[in-house]
């Protein structure tokens, strides 16, 4: 049995619906990403699941347990938000003691200690006398983290963690949270708009389009094989024909482009380079196809398109192997 389940659940805020029949399974000590572009639906669940929303229909299961009814403060977890929510008048460690000294179970110094333990895990013990307002981005969010899982939540929800944050700081944070979250073997469920964080960081990727589930599945498979026209644009870059009643897609990197005709086991379409985009070991060859007049991307090699001494407005031929390439339904796309 799966540590927590939502079945069926339906939200709708007036006449717009949220979450239309959406059921997941996540399994005890799982990093999940709930990935999906703005207004799909993935906050609405996160909250539902938190039981900050109430869902019009449907159950959640927590545990084995069902918790739909619950309020919050029964359900047993941490919650990281996009703004930290951290209190301004306080100090790291006061801000993670907050929580800790409502558990009236344990004594002051097991409080003390498990401040002192967490602030060690994030690395922010030389800093527990700042305030947030002397504490860098990056800094705030893993003193939220800490007061998060110091209270040992049976699961732990992170609503866009990263997405106020500089590049950089996002990248070593990610495995920040990825160390952390193997350390304690946490459930936890993280809501995201941004592919490259669900791929890099999560065991398995909910994608969410419009209210419903599009795909579950690992990074890889999201990647490799979507289920859908959609899933298959939306995570990474996809070109996308039409041809009669499917729509084929196809990975830029899964293409080569070539001077020469070569017809061998591949597709081999005419048309002209457009526009280069240089992006260090690749460079994404942009182009159209001679016959269709469609737009195609393609990346190459940067040193193979400095040998074959590629320009725009060039006439190529853009190889295709058929086994790159996956048939939708024309109503998918």
């Amino acid at each position: 049995m799966a540590f927590l389940s939502v079945k069926n659940i339906v939200k709708r805020f007036d006449t717009q619906t949220a979450l239309n029949g959406v059921s997941i399974d996540i399994e005890k000590g799982e990093l999940v990403s709930i990935l999906g572009p703005s207004g799909c639906g993935k906050t609405t669940l996160l909250r539902i699941i938190a039981g900050l929303e109430r869902e019009d229909s449907g159950v959640v299961m927590i545990d084995g347990k069902d918790c739909t009814g619950l309020p919050p403060s029964k359900r047993n977890f941490g919650i990281v938000f996009q703004s930290y929510a951290l209190f301004p008048h306080m100090t790291v460690e006061q801000n993670i003691l907050f929580g800790l000294n409502e558990q009236k179970h344990l004594s002051r110094e097991e409080r003390k200690e498990r401040c002192k333990e967490v602030l060690n895990m994030v690395d922010l013990y030389a800093h527990r006398k700042k305030y947030p307002s002397q504490l860098s981005g990056g800094q705030q969010q893993r003193t939220a983290l800490a007061r998060a899982i110091s209270l040992k939540p049976a699961f732990l929800l992170l609503d866009e963690p990263l997405s106020a944050l500089d590049a950089k700081v996002r990248v070593k944070l990610r495995s920040e949270i990825c160390r952390i979250q193997r350390k304690l073997g946490i459930t936890t469920i993280m809501v995201t708009h941004d592919q490259e964080e669900a791929l890099t960081m999560a065991d398995k990727i909910i994608v969410m389009n419009q209210a419903v589930v599009e795909q579950v599945g690992t990074p890889r498979e999201i990647y490799e094989t979507p289920k859908t026209a959609f899933v298959a644009n939306f995570i990474g870059t996809m070109n996308l024909y039409r041809r009669e009643e499917k729509v084929y897609g196809i990975r830029p990197e899964t293409i080569q482009v070539s001077k020469i005709f070569t017809r061998q086991e591949q597709e081999c379409w005419k048309g002209i380079v457009e526009d280069m985009e240089f992006r260090g070991a690749l460079t994404r060859v942009y182009g159209r196809l001679e016959d269709t007049k469609e737009e195609i991307c393609a990346d190459i090699d940067s040193a193979r398109v400095s040998s074959m001494n590629l320009h725009e407005m060039d006439e190529v031929y853009f190889q295709v192997p058929k086994g790159g390439m996956i048939a939708y339904p024309a109503s998918g796309c």
